[in-house]
This record gives structure tokens, C-alpha cells and sequence, in this order.
């Protein structure tokens, strides 16, 4: 898996017979370390090895919000979406309300697949007096870079189930995804929060020399936590069990949600209906080194989720693999 990994955070391009024409595709995802950029580092990775005359080139880091923009304005073939994003970039609304021309940009970005962002794990070191959620009272917490998707998230999640709220009940450091893994790793904060689709990579190296556990909520029930879950999130669990130095007892109740890889909607039906067949019927060249792979499914890729509507060219394989009417 290791391999894997440093492979896709780098988003190495591999060679493919050359076609009369090569096709280069231009990706952008994330920071390279996360699940998400290594998921679709891996798209471009298996596509590029299994498709003649397209390869696909990644770059890492930057923010998918932006992202999605370069993708309507042609300047990125695909990009990290959700349906919240896309949902906002439609609307003009939350981080695109100062970008008059996001919702008529909206229409040229269609949908590749969708897949789960993984349940996010909040993490103690296994000798913490932090047991649940609710004891987080005064605690220095790593949610997410200020600002970002995952932040808000890993924050409502907290605020529904326990009531707690940072700068009051709690301390949420400022860092990047970098620092705040290396912070935890350091001892200087008490609770890392990651979500990633088991194995994750840095639970692996975490506990490779320590031990740590999850936490969930003492409850995770109720109208609070309903309302806030919404349409776009669900509740999801946590295993015991995945890592050698993880010290659950039994598994531990989080939440999950959805996001997406981003294709703009003027890319040539045909180039699109290669990708995608490629990725799905070629995603078993890598489950062994990658056990994470094992969640995706093309019947989750192909669900209906907000606003965004599949490219007519993935949308011809779902029907031809009969996933779609």
C-alpha cells in the first residue's frame, strides 16, 4: 500500500502507447497526502496504464471550491466537487457569492462518479482521558484547515451531538493538513481529526510506534444531529479493529459523506465514456495494494446527490453496465 500511496500523492503519470493523437487531461485535487487526492490520483493513474492515447496529469494542493471554477472555465479537466459545492456554485452562494458568474459557469461542470469521502475519525492517543466526544471540554483539537469543508464538518459534528462550539468549549489550532498531522504526531494537541476511507494512510504511520483510539459522541442520536446530517451526510461507523495499535473495544459511531470528481461538460463525449470505463472495469488492479479501493462502487458513482448531473459520456457506461435505466 505504501507504494501505492507515494505513487498517487505524487500523481506519477504512466507511460501509454501513443494513438495518432494523444489526449493529456489536466486534474487537480487536494493536498496530495489525503484519501480524497489519492483516490483520484488513482483514476488518473489507472486510466492513464489502461487507456491508449490518454493520460492524465495531477497536480496536487489548493482548495476544490476554486478548483470547480477551473474546471467551468476549461482550464482543468476534473476536480474535487460535492454536492454541496456544486449546489453553492449554482446558487452563487457561500464562497461564490462574490463571483457573479458562478451559476452560468455551473453549467459546464458535469459529474464523473461520486465517491465516499470516508468516515471521519477523531483520534486520541490510547492513553487520553478523552473517552467520548463530550469529554473534549478544554481540549486542543486539530478539525480541519479554518475555513475549509472538512473544518465545518468535523465542528457541526461536535456542536450537534455535544453542544460544544471552539474558542469556548474547546481549542481548534490553526494549521494546514501538514501541520496539523504533524502537531498530533508531536503530542502538542489532543485530538486529531481525519476522514479518510479505511486504511488511512496516516493511522497506519501513526500507530506503527503508538497506540490511539477513536471517539464518537455518547449519543448520536436526536433532532440536532438529524437536522444538521441533512441530505448530504450520514451516519457511519468506525471499526475496531483496522489498525495494528488501535485500541477500540468495539466500533464507533461517526459520519460519512459524499464528494465527487468534477469533469468539465464540454470535454468530448467519447474521451469521458474511455475514462470512466476504464477506471471501473481496471479498479482491481490495485484493491490488493490499496484495500481502501474496496469501498468504491459504481452504483454509489452513479446515485443521484443534489444538483449534479452526470456527463452524457459517464452516464453511457453506468447504462451500459446496467447501473443506470
Amino acid at each position: 500500500m505504501r507504494n501505492l500511496i507515494t505513487a498517487a500523492a505524487a500523481a506519477l503519470t504512466l507511460a501509454a502507447p501513443a494513438m495518432a493523437e494523444d489526449t493529456t487531461l489536466k486534474m487537480a485535487t487536494i493536498a496530495p497526502s489525503l484519501g480524497q487526492a489519492i483516490t483520484m490520483a488513482t483514476l488518473a493513474n489507472v486510466v492513464t496504464d489502461n487507456v491508449d492515447g490518454i493520460s492524465i496529469e495531477v497536480s496536487g494542493g489548493g482548495a476544490a471550491t476554486l478548483h470547480q471554477v477551473e474546471v467551468a472555465r476549461g482550464n482543468l479537466d476534473f476536480a474535487m466537487t460535492s454536492p454541496v459545492i456544486y449546489n453553492l456554485m449554482v446558487g452563487g452562494k457561500a464562497m461564490y457569492k462574490n463571483e457573479p458568474e458562478a451559476p452560468e459557469l455551473a453549467k459546464n461542470v458535469r459529474l464523473l462518479m461520486w465517491f465516499p469521502y470516508g468516515g471521519y475519525h477523531f483520534a486520541v492517543r490510547a492513553d487520553s482521558d478523552i473517552e467520548v466526544l463530550d469529554d473534549v471540554e478544554g481540549a486542543s483539537i486539530f478539525l480541519g484547515p479554518q475555513g475549509g469543508g472538512a473544518y465545518n464538518a468535523a465542528k457541526g459534528w461536535i456542536e450537534s451531538t455535544t453542544g460544544m462550539v471552539p474558542g469556548e468549549d474547546y481549542e481548534a489550532i490553526k494549521a494546514n493538513w501538514q501541520t496539523g498531522y504533524q502537531a498530533f504526531l508531536d503530542g502538542k494537541i489532543d485530538v486529531y481529526v481525519n476522514g479518510c476511507m479505511d486504511p488511512c494512510g496516516q493511522f497506519i504511520q501513526f500507530t506503527e510506534t503508538e497506540e490511539l483510539r477513536f471517539i464518537g459522541p455518547e449519543s448520536a442520536e436526536g433532532e440536532e444531529v438529524d437536522k444538521w446530517l441533512g441530505k448530504w451526510r450520514y451516519r457511519a461507523e468506525i471499526p475496531a479493529g483496522l489498525y495494528n495499535g488501535q485500541k477500540n473495544e468495539g466500533p464507533v459511531t461517526s459520519f460519512d459523506t459524499a464528494v465527487g470528481v468534477a469533469v468539465r461538460a464540454d470535454l468530448d463525449e467519447e474521451t469521458v465514456y474511455q475514462v470512466t470505463k476504464a477506471f471501473w472495469e481496471n479498479l482491481d488492479q490495485v484493491t490488493s495494494d490499496a484495500p481502501w479501493a474496496k469501498s468504491l462502487s459504481a452504483e454509489f458513482a452513479a446515485s443521484k446527490r443534489g444538483l449534479a448531473e452526470l456527463h452524457p459520456g459517464a452516464a453511457r457506461y453506468y447504462k451500459e453496465a446496467g447501473i443506470l435505466n
